[in-house]
């Protein structure tokens, strides 16, 4: 498994502290999850180990998605794991790139942050005690985060993950699980 460093790519923040509820951005309304319910750093969700979530109060931590082209560590891959949300449920197409110049297209499904079951499939990664407000939050109401997957089916090395253009899509961190 290999962490693939996104922070030159954190455009949105997504996780705020009741001293900054102004700051989020998980939707129009300025939604956001509660900072300190989310885990930092490393998380493990099925085995499936993800980095660099970030826990720093007004600064982007997720990627909203607007066609980004993300750099992978070039080699052989079986997944692409991600730890993502959204707003009202995303089916979306990614686009992975690889070493000899193809680009296949592969479906990223994500089910909604706020509370309700996995809509595809995905494991609960994290979940907020409160939802946040631009101007309050609201306790007994949780957010999610979820793990996803997107399988690589050509057995030659990755190289470029290219994103959906979805604003209510949001990335927080991905591992890619290589061919053993």
């Amino acid at each position: 498994m290999a962490a693939v460093d996104l922070a030159p790519h954190l455009n949105n923040v997504a996780l705020t502290a009741r001293q900054n509820l102004s700051d989020g951005r998980l939707n129009v309304w300025g939604n956001s999850l509660q900072l300190e319910t989310i885990p930092s750093g490393r998380l493990s969700v099925d085995g499936v180990p993800f980095e660099g979530i970030s826990r720093v109060s007004s600064e982007p931590d997720n990627i909203r998605c607007e066609a980004q082209y993300l750099q992978l560590p070039e080699g052989k891959a079986e997944w692409l794991h991600l730890l993502a949300t959204a707003e009202r449920r995303c089916e979306e197409t990614v686009h992975i790139h690889y070493s000899s110049g193809a680009v296949d297209p592969e479906w990223i499904r994500v089910s909604d942050f706020w509370p309700a079951q996995a809509h595809f499939g995905e494991s609960l990664a994290a979940a907020s005690s409160s939802m946040h407000y631009p101007h309050h939050h609201q306790d007994n109401l949780s957010g999610q985060l979820w793990a996803v997957r997107i399988p690589v089916t050509r057995r030659e090395p990755v190289r470029a993950l290219r994103l959906p253009d979805n604003p209510a899509l949001h990335i927080f961190a991905l591992t890619i699980e290589t061919v053993r």
